[in-house]
């Protein structure tokens, strides 16, 4: 009897196909570099450069902001590499190819020069955006029309992001304390090279899918970009909406934006860009049904971009928590952990949780409770909301015994996982059911610059979550320190240019003069260091006016000194300053997303209920 020998793509393993592990295995390792690199990008960034582990020596709104763009174009570059896979190179192509930009950058990242630092930033927004939207439509190609296992070959592949993502944040987190952040950035790179080589390993398990669109066969029912633009440019209503928000566009980041103004005349055309588009989607749809549910559509989107708003916190604002103010030492086992390692529980409690979440939402449709789609997105932003109110606590803890404990941040996170496994599966479903079948590639492409938006949301508050600065310049010569700094650390930080703090207490005096303070000797230090910008000290003075700063209520303030351009350049960092303004940020997330997310349950109910009342009066 013969035995037919099947062709490797078609073989399984456990049930399913053997490419889908290959996906998983090229997926998981590919979150192990992004995510890795992620953990340790933000505190890199802000690293003294002439500390024991330097970085970029940036000041916290700089990293910020930075961390809100990149991650924001991450996203943002996914429509286009959806696109050049759709239409030109293929799904699996474009993966490659994204893959290859990924080894590229996260290797660029481990070289020490500075060039390295954008450069490589810029290959892993081209790889990310390459192989992120490409490589979860090969899983979907896996399987025939109704298999019954799609769903759970997409849950297995859940499974290796977050893996990789949880393994990512704690070794890369580890290798960067221990032996340098390029060499963290350096096993990123690591990691991406193993994917792609499980990825080239397994193409004969990929034949069948992702290949190069068949210029020959009959297109798709889908608009094409380009019919978009042009039906955009010959409605006048559209246009003259377009001309304006472009005019808009150039008028805010000109008159109101101190930095980044270009960057933000690029951002505001595209966002008119994309309003554009909606007017002119909105404006093809046929009949009253589509165009409700596009307006609910649009509803998910802002919903998509207050979730992420808040919840991408955790990579900028939360991690630099984590390392500056977040008491991590482990009595039990002598060990303080890495700021970076918190990035880890996200991943690990989607991965414990992820399941009984599920469950609970099929046991509330099998009692007759079933939550719509709006309101199961509704509730995990305001659950992820709540769990800001563990670090309003960690802001306090802080203050009263200057510094957080370590479960306030194990907590949030937790809160956060929770939205999020109710809010972001359940909208990526809902898009997919409710776009337009013809509309269906650029609804997706928007649910991803929704997602962008939100990140980039996520880093302008937590920039506005850092106090300005005010710089100094350091006079004293190393005699004048001896006293400040102890003895046989002196000579290594002289010797070395390191980077050093003089802890102080800051008041005004009955002269009105402010006056710094040494913690230690309470010998006044005034003279040791030079306001760098003229009407400097008067803007520290109005600052502390509100707090009534005197010798019997002092406020520790730090002067952290880095060595640059052969000189110390340092700054006036008031403890009490940041404490309150970091206090405020948790607490207006909170109020903001609680009360969002109130509003669209409230909303949604009373669209409901108007629409019973319509059809009953109909009848």
């Amino acid at each position: 009897m013969e035995t037919t020998i099947k062709p490797a793509y078609q073989k399984e393993l456990f049930g399913h196909p053997a490419g889908l592990y290959i996906l998983f295995f090229t997926e998981l390792w590919e979150r192990f570099s992004y995510y890795g690199m992620r953990a340790i990008l933000t505190l890199y960034m802000l690293a003294k450069v002439s500390s024991d582990n330097p970085g970029l020596g940036w000041e916290e709104g700089k990293a910020l902001a930075t961390y809100g763009w990149y991650t924001m174009l991450v996203y943002v570059v996914s429509i286009p590499g959806g696109i050049i896979a759709d239409k030109i190179l293929g799904q699996k192509m474009s993966v490659m190819i994204g893959g290859w930009f990924l080894v590229a950058g996260h290797g660029v990242l481990s070289i020490e020069q500075d060039w390295a630092f954008f450069s490589g930033l810029l290959l892993i927004v081209l790889g990310v955006g390459m192989l992120k939207p490409n490589i979860s439509t090969m899983v979907g190609g896996l399987y025939k029309e109704g298999d019954a296992r799609r769903d759970k070959g997409f849950s297995i592949f859940y499974i290796g992001i977050n893996v990789g993502a949880a393994i990512a944040a704690i070794l890369v987190g580890l290798v960067a304390k221990e032996y340098g952040w390029h060499y963290g950035f350096g096993l990123a790179a690591i990691g991406m090279v193993i994917g792609q080589l499980v990825y080239i390993y397994g193409q004969k398990y990929l034949t069948h899918v992702g290949n190069k669109p068949d210029p020959d066969s009959t297109e798709e029912a889908s608009v094409s970009i380009k019919e978009i633009f042009q039906r955009m440019l010959s409605t006048k209503k559209s246009l003259i909406v377009l001309i304006l928000l472009l005019a808009i566009s150039f008028v805010i980041p000109l008159q109101f934006m101190e930095s980044e103004v270009t960057a933000y005349i690029v951002f505001f055309i595209f966002l008119s860009v994309v309003v554009g588009f909606m007017m002119t989607v909105y404006e093809d749809l046929n009949g009253n049904v589509e165009k409700d549910r596009f307006i609910v559509l649009l509803l998910s989107f802002l919903i998509v971009i207050v979730f992420w708003g808040a919840f991408e916190q955790a990579g900028g604002l939360l991690n630099i928590y984590a390392q500056q103010k977040t008491d991590r030492f482990l009595p039990v086992f002598d060990y303080t952990v890495p700021a970076a390692f918190f990035q880890s529980l996200n991943p690990t409690y989607i991965i414990l949780f992820g399941i009984p979440v599920a469950l609970f939402w099929a046991w509330m449709k099998r009692r007759g409770k079933e939550a719509s789609s709006i309101f199961k997105m509704a509730i995990g932003v305001i659950i992820m909301g709540l769990g800001f109110f563990f670090m309003v606590f960690a802001t306090l803890d802080y203050q009263a015994n200057g510094e957080a404990a370590i479960y306030w941040l194990i907590f949030a996170y937790l809160l956060h996982t929770i939205g999020e496994l109710s809010a972001s599966p359940v909208a990526l479903s809902f898009i997919t059911k409710l776009a337009p079948l013809r509309y269906g590639a650029l609804m997706m492409g928007l649910y991803f610059a929704a997602t962008g938006l939100g990140n980039k949301v996520a880093g302008i508050i937590g920039e506005s979550s850092r106090a300005e600065s005010i710089t100094v310049v350091l006079k004293a010569d190393q005699d004048q320190l001896m006293r400040f700094v102890p003895n046989h650390e002196t000579d290594s930080i002289f010797q070395k240019n390191k980077a050093f703090t003089l802890e102080t207490q800051l008041y005004k005096n009955a002269s009105d003069e402010v006056i710094f303070e040494e913690v230690n000797t309470d010998e006044k230090i005034n003279s040791l260091f030079a306001f760098e910008e003229e009407g400097s000290k008067s803007e520290l003075m109005d600052r502390i006016e509100p707090y009534e700063a005197s010798v019997d209520d002092k406020l520790l303030t730090y002067l952290k000194f880095d060595y640059k351009d052969g000189r110390y350049v340092g700054r006036v960092d008031v403890d009490q300053f940041q404490t309150d303004l970091e206090f405020k940020t948790f607490m207006g997330i909170i109020i903001f997303t609680v009360a969002f997310g109130v509003l669209v349950i409230l909303g949604s109910s009373l669209i409901q209920l108007l629409y019973v009342y319509l059809d009953y009066e109909h009848r």
